[in-house]
């Protein structure tokens, strides 16, 4: 029986795979298996996972023919997976010694459907600690019950999926699978399905995961088209939270992050290349004609000036047939 399976996607980290790789290795146990997709890379990462294979206690190695993004080489992994619990880490961060077995016994003994935990982000030299957004540690509550409220961070706001650990009814139930095909923000539709359907969860005090940031070959260091995903990512959780037995709640949370992460996108414009960013515009102004709009009222009027001003304009663009659909 396998106790725990690891999801590791990797793409063109050469630089950083060994790290991760040394990592798991000082989390190997006989009892857990390290699923290692390699998501169709173009440099030494496939020759890197090749010796792994061969050498990492536990490890199974799966290659895409072709490049799917994140979410995609996750399913992958989940697909394959054989362990009564689920855990994921991407392929240029790392771990300390035996978090895993430490990340197991917490949630074995509190008999959750998942955990969430704290992690280390890292960029170049700095480490800052970055704790979830849920002060009630080692209690046992409904994913539910703290999705709100609207004007604060909340537990959904903390959508790293590798900041967790989740029981195999999850996957069985079909709350751990991502949507095909997003290249980026896919844990945002995830994070809030997992905490509308899940019955639930806990918190805990553990850091033992190490985020890398600022890595060249991230999407969130690129200004290409397929940042803009984050839009079908944010409009899939308006949709399905608008389907919601608790939508007159939930909907308020839910845009007001919407228009968070535009009016983030559209304050740093200046790194996207200039067809995307215009695209940008036009498709955030289209986002926010398709939201609720009484609740697009009552949110940018609980924003700041700033904010709600530069969202307010964009809400005045013209916006064509085409983009709108």
């Amino acid at each position: 029986m396998v106790k725990l399976s690891v999801i590791v996607p990797f793409y063109n980290v050469q630089q950083y795979a060994p790290d991760t790789l040394r990592s798991l290795r000082a989390n190997a146990r006989d009892d857990f298996e390290f699923i290692l997709v390699d998501d169709c890379s173009r440099d030494e990462t496939p020759d890197i996972l090749e010796r792994a294979a061969r050498e990492l206690p536990g490890a199974v190695h799966l290659r895409h023919e072709k490049n799917g993004g994140l979410a995609t080489a996750r399913n992958t992994g989940l697909d394959a997976a054989r362990g009564e619990y689920l855990t994921f880490l991407d392929g240029d961060d790392w771990l300390a010694p035996g978090y895993y077995e430490q990340l197991l016994s917490h949630i074995e003994e509190l008999g959750c459907d998942f955990v969430r935990t704290d992690h280390v982000q890292c960029t170049a030299r700095a480490r800052t600690v970055h704790r979830v957004p849920h002060g009630r540690r080692g209690v046992v509550m409904s994913p539910r019950e703290v999705i709100l409220p609207a004007d604060r961070s909340t537990s959904v706001d903390y959508a790293y999926a590798w900041a967790g650990m989740y029981h195999r009814r999850l996957a069985d139930a079909g709350l751990l699978h991502f949507t095909d095909g997003l290249r980026t923000a896919e844990d945002r539709p995830w994070i809030w399905r997992l905490h509308r359907e899940a019955e639930s969860f806990a918190s805990v005090g553990l850091l033992g995961v190490f985020y890398r940031r600022g890595v060249a070959s991230s999407l969130t260091q690129i200004g290409d088209v397929r940042q803009l995903d984050f839009i079908n990512a944010f409009d899939q959780v308006i949709r399905e939270t608008a389907a919601d037995r608790d939508a007159a709640e939930l909907l308020p949370k839910a845009v007001r992050t919407y228009c968070a992460i535009i009016s983030h996108h559209l304050g740093s414009i200046e790194r996207f290349e200039p067809s995307v960013a215009r695209k940008l515009k036009s498709m955030s102004a289209a986002a926010l004609k398709r939201m609720p709009q009484g609740v697009l009222d009552e949110a940018l009027d609980s924003m700041d000036i700033q904010r709600a001003t530069r969202l307010r304009r964009l809400r005045r663009r013209p916006v064509s047939a085409e983009v709108a659909a």
